[in-house]
């Protein structure tokens, strides 16, 4: 199982790259840079391929209608020539907030154009000329000044295949991101309900999926503290689950408030959610079921730590993306390296 961490977009990115050579000597495998309505992931990304030996980076994620298809290719390429092999490509639809809120673009067809996206970066990664007739993307372009034609990346990538990640909670797009994918990003993740909500999904992409792309990477997250009365820990957990569960869209139209009434808590999520659109955010908080916050997280005595790594093993969770909480920087490493030794 590898060991990854997300580094936060809300300030302090310098100082935790800084730290990232202990992190990296502590057996930390991989890094992710996520990017919402923050800083750009991408130039932090080569900022951290600069910083670092041996650790893979990767992007969690940049979303599919931000940048075109050719583009997100070339950026992938190019962040995988100054790693020196080491990106990882994560994309992922993001949700009509972010996408039509803060780029001005219409959220339509994210399955569809996932889809597309993925099969012509694989085509510029492959040095193909590039022509494409997808129902989103049309390479060259028809109409315009006709000018356009076959272009293939300049380029010779580090990788003709850079592993592409997809940030997926959906029926649809599970079963998409099984098919297509070297890796598969869910949020919110239980193991004892994965199978139940996710399985059939799962099953349905992996039956179509060219074997040539391996076995299916699957990256769960979890706040890690390891030690007695750590309930305050675990308590953090709530704003950011209310804030997902009730404020990350409409009504009908959030894909986490779904998912929460898919894990077993309909009248939860529902109450999250109202509460959450009325501005009444702290009582949104305290909804949150307490079992959620316990079965996604790797909080408690060692013995509880090493029972839950068990059981995201068990799930088929491959990749353990942490985030390390304690009181200084030391014993943050120290968490780490415990994790790794935890879950080898």
């Amino acid at each position: 199982m590898r060991i990854g961490m997300a580094l936060s977009y809300s300030g302090g990115f310098k100082e935790t790259v800084a730290e990232l050579a202990d992190y990296e000597k502590a057996g930390l495998d991989i890094v992710f840079v996520a990017e919402a309505y923050s800083f750009d992931a991408v130039s932090q990304l080569g900022y951290i391929a600069a910083r670092t030996e041996r650790l893979e980076i990767a992007s969690g994620i940049l979303p599919i209608y931000t940048r075109t298809p050719a583009l997100l290719a070339m950026t992938a390429a190019g962040l995988d020539y100054v790693s020196d092999g080491r990106f990882t490509l994560g994309i992922g639809a993001s949700g009509p907030q972010v996408i039509e809120g803060f780029h001005g673009l219409p959220y339509t067809a994210p399955l569809g154009r996932t889809r597309e996206v993925v099969e012509i970066c694989r085509k510029v990664w492959r040095r193909e000329p590039l022509e494409y007739r997808g129902r989103h993307h049309t390479l060259p372009l028809e109409g315009g000044t006709g000018l356009g034609k076959p272009l293939k990346l300049i380029n010779h990538p580090v990788r003709e295949r850079i592993p592409i990640v997809i940030a997926a909670i959906g029926p649809k797009n599970v079963e998409l991101t099984a098919e297509l994918a070297e890796g598969w990003e869910p949020i919110f993740f239980m193991p004892e309900k994965a199978a139940d909500v996710w399985g059939p999904s799962l099953a349905a992409g992996k039956a179509r999926r060219d074997p040539a792309l391996g076995e299916l990477d699957v990256i769960a997250q979890a706040v890690l503290a390891i030690g007695d009365d750590l309930d305050d820990v675990l308590e953090l957990g709530r704003p950011m689950a209310a804030l997902y569960i009730g404020g990350m869209g409409a009504r009908g139209r959030n894909f986490y408030n779904d998912l929460a009434r898919r894990y077993g808590y309909e009248k939860e999520a529902a109450l999250i959610q109202d509460l959450y659109l009325d501005g009444k955010k702290d009582e949104a908080a305290a909804l949150v079921p307490r079992e959620l916050l316990e079965r996604m997280s790797l909080v408690g005595p060692e013995g509880h730590v090493r029972e839950r790594i068990a059981a995201l093993r068990e799930a088929g969770v491959t990749t353990l993306n942490v985030a390390p909480f304690a009181r200084t920087h030391e014993e943050r490493v120290r968490l780490v390296e415990r994790v790794r030794e935890l879950a080898a």
